[in-house]
């Protein structure tokens, strides 16, 4: 038998009217006109090549994935070094999900093709599907090198700039792509996140309003216009834009993220726990939707449902290091201080330098009385935040509790730079030097009021040092119900109220807050001035007296078991209810005398049948009054409140019972009275597990001790 060789011009033929019919979409026709070529082994390799790679673009559009790929295997194996069909391959690949074999090929491709930027372009894309953005990066970068005009390339390079934190060159790129894709949404919507990472808010919000001028129905650059604005405080455009991109994409959980973030700037934070909760019914593995549904529900004091909400983010993604010191701040409010300190390292853990997790170990560990080692942790969230003003007030008054006055007064001062503290708003706005140690002769001298009742009156014992220092004029500005009392205070030329100080601010050469004046005249625990000497209204004390010589023979004892309703530490240092001191009642040849204002005070005014209580307190305008009716009393019991500082400045013995946790500095630590107060103050301090019932328990035995059964 003799073979016969078909001709090469019909060869060519063949392919071009194949090429032809894949020209026109009719793949189907066309596969049947190469088949022949196919294994036909007397056609020259070029030829037999051609007619592979035309089959194999057949069956790629014919979804037949798996000859495209053995026609172009066969056609590579003939022709190794066919850069178009490395290409089509890649393709092949890319578009089956197999991205190790596509950029093994593109690779090829690249290799072959060396200035080919397309080939770098598509090997950079597989490269970005692979995870591996540093490779991507700079295959792209090849890609825009090799022809600067490549739009689609620069878009791309921009993605991968922007996810490898490199924002300044990220914009450059999106704005080379912007050239050739001016009329591309999505380009300008990449801009716009890029310059809210550089806090560029007036260029992001612009750049998201193009991307919506040229697609109005557009979610994501409505989603992220509503960040914008958020982030502008522009926050009812910022719902409706949240809203907006909802209403095209009712499941997009970011949107619901940034709807629930708006709602709870705007206060109504159980809608923004609802907006997270919704985020999570359409992406339960999304971290940052139960990381602020933990924040939800921290405000609104749900700290177990909270601790859920922190542990799920940590599931989802365990290196979110907010999400541990979050949780640990959880645990601490529930007093889990050991599972809280967990917390906390597990955050070091994941971020070494994150301060905030350095200061709450602090905290944490001054809750559980390990001193030492909770400055030592202040002073390293301080080391790598130097400007962390929590951190350094918490130091101060850590090392104040601790009787370190020398270094605690200068960092107290930091007070004034805490941005949620009244102390900066004073410094704002009072319009007059603040008084830092310099000379007073001569000087006019404002004193303001910014900190509690209690502090004034333990305060107060240094206007008469400011006097001694030449201040020629002192006004005090200060709560009405102090004027009576403070106004004849040593030193003390007049009485204001804040109002007042403020309309005559100019007259004044300087102010100063009183809990400043110890930096200045260097106090220690060793110098601490007597006590102000209150002077009493004799008339005052005729008032009341019958009040009180109407209680039958025996000692009169004052009470307060509540302090002030607004106070942060009040759910601690408030005993719960009168009830709880029932017990001093069993003390024979004791009076009881309510000296409670506020909360706590219709207790007193409807006290049971077995606690008889002669109520003072409803009926007292100032502390001029209160001053008056301590003056006539045998001893004076209470929390934590300014009645204790009235009692201990007027001589009279006071006992203060403190609570378990977060016990106010000048008590300081693990003594039972106070430097401030050496003659007339005793401590009954709650320890570690100890209820209320145990502490007035001590108290009524202190009063056994003290009164015994004589009238």
């Amino acid at each position: 038998m003799t073979l016969t060789q078909t001709p090469a011009s019909s060869i060519f033929n063949i392919n071009q009217r194949a090429l032809s019919l894949c020209s026109a979409g009719q793949f189907a026709d066309a596969l049947p006109l190469v088949a022949p070529l196919l294994e036909d082994p007397t056609l020259p390799n070029d030829q037999r090549a051609e007619a592979l790679k035309i089959a194999g673009a057949c069956a790629f559009a014919l979804c037949r994935w798996a000859d495209a790929e053995n026609f172009w295997r066969q056609c590579l194996y003939l022709k190794p070094d066919y850069a178009d069909v490395y290409a089509s391959l890649g393709a092949l690949f890319r578009s089956l999900g197999r991205l190790s074999a596509a950029k093994s090929t593109y690779r090829q491709l690249v290799s072959l093709r060396p200035l080919d930027a397309n080939a770098h372009y598509q090997l950079g894309n597989v490269l970005y599907g692979l995870s591996q953005r540093a490779e991507a990066e700079a295959a792209y970068r090849q890609a825009v090198t090799i022809r600067p005009d490549h739009a689609e390339a620069h878009y791309s390079h921009g993605i991968v700039l922007r996810e490898l934190q490199r924002p300044q060159e990220a914009e450059v790129a999106y704005r080379q792509a912007l050239r050739g894709l001016h009329d591309h949404a999505e380009v300008h919507n990449n801009l716009g996140s890029v310059l809210l990472d550089l806090g560029r808010l007036a260029e992001a919000d612009a750049a998201y309003r193009e991307a919506l001028t040229l697609k109005p129905q557009y979610p994501e650059a409505l989603n992220n216009l509503g960040g914008v604005l958020r982030a502008t405080q522009r926050l009812a455009e910022s719902e409706l834009a949240c809203r907006l991109a909802l209403a095209l994409r009712p499941d997009y959980a970011e949107a619901h993220l940034n709807l629930g973030a708006v709602l709870v700037d705007l206060d109504r934070v159980s809608e923004g726990e609802a907006a997270y909760r919704e985020a999570l019914v359409h992406r339960a593995d999304y971290a940052e939707a139960h990381y602020n549904l933990g924040v939800a529900l921290f405000r609104q004091e749900r700290y177990e449902e909270a601790e859920q909400a922190y542990r799920g983010a940590i599931r989802c993604q365990p290196g979110l290091a907010h999400a541990h010191n979050n949780l640990g701040c959880v645990l601490r409010v529930l007093e889990r201080f050991p599972e809280a300190l967990d917390a906390f390292r597990d955050a070091l853990a994941v971020s070494p330098q994150l301060a905030e997790a350095h200061a709450n170990i602090a905290n944490a560990l001054k809750e559980m009385r390990r001193f030492a080692e909770a400055e030592s942790a202040y002073r390293k969230a301080i080391a790598l935040k130097p400007d962390y003003g929590e951190a350094r007030f918490s130091l101060a008054v850590l090392l104040l509790g601790l009787g370190r006055f020398d270094e605690a007064w200068p960092i107290y001062e930091c007070r004034y730079e805490q941005a949620h503290f009244i102390h900066r708003k004073t410094k704002a706005m009072l319009d007059c030097p603040q008084w830092l140690g310099e000379p007073l002769a001569g000087k006019s001298l404002l004193l303001w009021q910014e900190d509690g009742l209690g502090d004034m009156l333990q305060f107060s014992r240094y206007i008469p040092l400011l006097k001694a220092l030449g201040a020629g004029h002192i006004a005090f500005a200060c709560a009405p119900a102090l004027h009576r009392l403070l106004a004849k205070v040593d030193g003390v030329d007049a009485m204001l109220t804040h109002n007042d100080a403020l309309a005559q601010i100019a007259t004044y050469d300087c102010w100063t807050s009183l809990l400043s004046v110890p930096l200045y005249v260097r106090t220690t625990v060793d110098t601490i001035p007597r006590p102000a000497r209150f002077s009493i209204d004799p008339a005052l004390v005729e008032h009341w007296r019958p009040a009180l010589d109407a209680l039958p023979p025996g000692r009169r004892v004052g009470l307060v078991w509540k302090g002030n309703a607004k106070h942060h530490n009040d759910a601690n240092r408030s005993i719960p209810s009168l009830a709880t001191l029932a017990p001093l009642w069993s003390v024979p040849g004791l009076n009881f005398v309510s000296l409670q204002k506020g909360q706590g005070e219709d207790e007193a005014r409807n006290p049971p049948a077995a606690q008889p209580l002669l109520d003072l307190g409803a009926r007292v305008s100032d502390f001029a009054d209160s001053a008056a009716i301590v003056a006539q009393l045998d001893l004076v019991i209470c929390v934590d409140t300014s009645t204790a500082h009235l009692a201990a400045s007027l001589g009279k013995p006071c006992w203060v019972m403190l609570p378990e946790r977060d016990v106010d500095w000048r008590w300081m630590h693990e003594r039972d009275d106070s430097p401030w107060y050496p003659h007339t103050l005793r401590l009954f301090r709650r320890g570690p597990g100890e209820d209320w019932a145990s502490t007035v328990e001590r108290v009524r035995q202190a009063c056994v001790e003290r009164f015994g059964g004589a009238l």
